[in-house]
Order: C-alpha cells, then sequence, then structure tokens
C-alpha cells in the first residue's frame, strides 16, 4: 500500500504492507518514524477474492495515533482513519481514471 504524512513542511511517501485494518483504523510498519498526531493518507488495494467485484483502491485519509520501535528500522505505526473512499479500477485496462489519479495527486 501506499502511504503519504506530513513531517514539519515536507510530504513522505512510503511503500508498506497492511498488519491490520478496519473501517476505524489501521495498523503498518515503517522503517521512518512519523510524528504523532501527523496527517496521512492511504491507499489500500483490495483485492479481487475480498470484493468479487475486481481490484479496488481504498484511499483512507487519518490521523497517526501512536509509534511504536519493534526492532531497528521497525517502527509499528496506528492510525485512525477519519474519513474514505472507494476508488474502483478501471476493469479492462487495471488503471486508475483521470479523476483517480487527480484526488491520488498522481
Amino acid at each position: 500500500m501506499t502511504l503519504r504524512w506530513t513531517n514539519g513542511s515536507r510530504i513522505v511517501e512510503a511503500q508498506t504492507d497492511c498488519q491490520d485494518i478496519s473501517t476505524g483504523g489501521i495498523y503498518f510498519f515503517l522503517s521512518k518514524q512519523p510524528q504523532d498526531g501527523s496527517l496521512i493518507e492511504i491507499v489500500v488495494t483490495l483485492p479481487h477474492h475480498l470484493t468479487h467485484a475486481g481490484r479496488i483502491d481504498v484511499r483512507c485519509q487519518g490521523l497517526i495515533q501512536r509509534t511504536e520501535i519493534k526492532k531497528r528500522n521497525l517502527i509499528g505505526v496506528a492510525a485512525k482513519i477519519e474519513r474514505y473512499e472507494l476508488l474502483r479500477r478501471n476493469d479492462q485496462a487495471g488503471s486508475r481514471t483521470r479523476r483517480q489519479r487527480a484526488a491520488l495527486g498522481s
């Protein structure tokens, strides 16, 4: 999944895997420690076997609630999801629509 968060005046982006997710929150690991309270944007791709409607991207926005050092260069991050939207992919091409790309800033 793709993550973006604010770190002071910079926007940081990373790729990682989700450890746990619900409609209210998400837990994942990073190699860099974001600040508690930072705004975060997450794009998670739900696979076909979960949706039965093709792969669906879910864009979540929220706040980092807490971080914990698990190992050297491995930080567990818990974030509260404040809102989310489904971004359905184009079934034929497997690519995002122009509107979805604009919403993701890509």
